[in-house]
């Protein structure tokens, strides 16, 4: 049987820029996306999807930090483009969901002296305990500005 060792989030070295992380941040935590459908990115000329491509925008229309309570959850939109909407609701988890990566042997200082850890070893990036479904087929929005 193979086994590895599981580490707790090691603390980031540095604050990054950008306050999100990388999964999706609701205002209850991180979430998994769930879809029914394709999403079609673009590619470039040999057919591979661009990196770094913004695929659309999340919306909480119903979130207000000073109400406690999870009324927010009832409806989140995201908006796909400049052309489509998409309406659904955050659901809690019945089990949170560890994110884990492979993680680097470090090196580690114990009172025998200086060792490098050994075989495979992983660490938890993030627990999500919620995820935001959209069932219903996208809707037609306007995004014409007016002058």
């Amino acid at each position: 049987m193979s086994s590895v060792k599981l580490y707790p989030q090691s603390k980031p070295e540095q604050t990054a820029s950008n306050p999100l992380p990388k999964l999706l941040q609701t205002p209850g935590g991180l979430a998994l996306l769930e879809m029914q459908g394709t999403l079609n990115l673009p590619t470039d000329s040999e057919g591979e999807a661009l990196k770094d491509v913004e695929i659309g925008r999340l919306e909480f229309p119903d979130y207000d930090s000073v109400v406690d309570g999870s009324a927010w959850m009832k409806r989140v939109q995201l908006y796909i483009g400049q052309h489509q909407r998409l309406t659904g609701e955050v659901k809690k988890l019945p089990r949170s969901i560890a994110v884990v990566r492979k993680r680097e042997n470090r090196w580690l200082e114990n009172s025998a002296g200086r060792y490098q850890e050994q075989g495979d070893n992983v660490e938890v990036v993030e627990i999500v305990k919620y995820k935001l479904t959209f069932s219903n087929r996208p809707e037609p929005v306007n995004t014409a500005v007016s002058g």
